[in-house]
């Protein structure tokens, strides 16, 4: 029976490292046809829509300034933008700082307001809030720390405007604005980039398969009406939405040359509770639409259920359990030279354990080789350093994502069973 367990383990390794490739092809011939393709920056935006940026700030008076100010900075018609920042509950300074810079003689064209808040919901409810008073044809979200780059908004509305009845919405690049404070914020970075240029690019260019990150998109307003809007219950609003937008036939395109610099947590305890909330909420939108996987709903959709529940239920278990095996028969190893009456609980035939070797190696290598083509990309970013920090990562900061999805599959099953509602957890901000 064990042997069997291995085995399996085995063969999904082997399938996602399959799955990988694919996407990581997907990608290579993204990028390909985008090289070959001129950039074009909107400059006459006559007609272009209107558009209202939503920007949900909770104690953010930290990072606020700099956002707010690249958002007035924005390359978009002065009155076709309105500008709503939502302090949501806040305690301390955030809505003096953000009338403090929208107070300077540049920005004196542009509409903005800030909306004092206590509601509840979150940053659910702090944007169905706003929704109600924007006026704007299509909702653009900026997270409190998410700095979008001038030309952000009108590539993002350039993408739109390519396909306005089929795309419902459309989302940027995010980068890591302090990515170089520590060993954690590097390896952060390391995932955002390959995220960004491997498996959004790779499932765009060969699904037309995208997702809202959050921050940096944009959605019609009507859309969101339609849904009613964010679901408050959900601990990643993001992914909820994103499914409820492919389950209407509407597809979630990628705009990437649309770029905005967020700040990642710096101390390990902010990041684990993060990722934390948002496993947590991946979870509870697999649990949710997995009834689609067998009724009527399009390809998209059930091909999105696939991916998330085998990200992080299948391949999960089958990398714990290759792990497990791995690292003991490792350690029994190093024990059984100075004694060699020891021996491993995990005894296989020679030819199972070679090919545990060789998944786990192949596993090993497709996740050094998808960074570095990821890295290689981004300007700047393909350096010895960073060569050498994602050969170490596997080992150290990838490994956490085991620990945070135990957590959040634990967690969320104890919610189920006390009942319990669980607060959204706002990521602390660091100076």
């Amino acid at each position: 029976m064990a042997e069997l367990f291995l085995l399996l383990a085995i063969i999904s390794i082997w399938i996602a490292v399959l799955e990988s490739t694919v996407i990581m092809l997907g990608a290579i011939r993204f990028v390909f046809r985008q090289s070959q393709q001129e950039l074009v920056i909107p400059t006459n935006m006559d007609s272009y829509p209107t558009v209202t940026v939503l920007v949900p700030a909770h104690n953010e008076e930290l990072v606020i300034a700099a956002t707010v100010e690249h958002i007035l900075q924005l390359n978009y018609p002065a009155e076709k933008l309105q500008i709503i920042v939502i302090a949501d509950n806040c305690t301390d300074r955030t809505a003096e700082v953000v009338r403090a810079v929208h107070s300077r003689p540049e920005f004196v064209r542009r509409q903005l307001q800030v909306m004092e808040r206590t509601g509840t919901g979150g940053k659910s409810g702090a944007l169905n809030d706003a929704c109600k008073q924007a006026t704007g044809e299509w909702i653009c979200v900026y997270d409190a720390d998410a700095a979008p780059e001038k030309n952000a908004l009108a590539f993002l509305m350039q993408k739109a405007l390519e396909q306005p009845e089929r795309y419902g919405a459309v989302f940027g690049r995010n980068k890591a604005r302090n990515r170089d404070q520590n060993f954690l914020t590097r390896c952060i970075n390391l995932e955002l980039v390959t995220m960004h240029r491997v498996y959004h690019t790779g499932l765009w260019e060969l699904f037309q398969l995208g997702v809202i990150p959050g921050t940096n998109f944009i959605v019609k307003r009507s859309l969101i009406e339609e849904m009613g809007g964010w679901d408050e219950e959900s601990l990643t609003e993001d992914t909820a939405i994103s499914f409820e937008i492919v389950k209407r036939g509407q597809l979630i395109a990628l705009a990437p040359q649309a770029e905005a610099y967020q700040q990642e947590p710096e101390r390990l305890g902010v990041y684990m509770k993060q990722r934390k909330r948002w496993a947590m909420g991946n979870y509870q939108t697999i649990f949710g639409n997995v009834r689609h996987l067998f009724d009527g709903t399009n390809w998209r959709i059930k091909l999105k259920l696939l991916y998330y529940a085998a990200s992080y239920f299948w391949f999960m278990v089958a990398i714990i359990v290759s792990d497990v095996i791995f690292v003991t028969n490792f350690v029994y190893k190093i024990i059984s030279l100075f004694h060699p009456e020891v021996v491993s609980p995990f005894r296989f035939s020679e030819d199972i354990y070679v090919y545990l070797v060789v998944a786990w190696a192949l596993m090993y290598c497709m996740y050094v080789l998808q960074i570095n083509l990821a890295l290689a990309t981004d300007i700047g970013q393909s350096t010895t350093r960073n060569f050498v920090l994602s050969c170490l990562s596997y080992f150290t900061y990838a490994q956490l994502f085991l620990v945070i999805s135990i957590q959040a599959f634990f967690g969320l099953l104890m919610d189920k069973v006390t009942r319990r509602k669980r607060n959204w957890y706002k990521t602390q901000r660091f100076p």
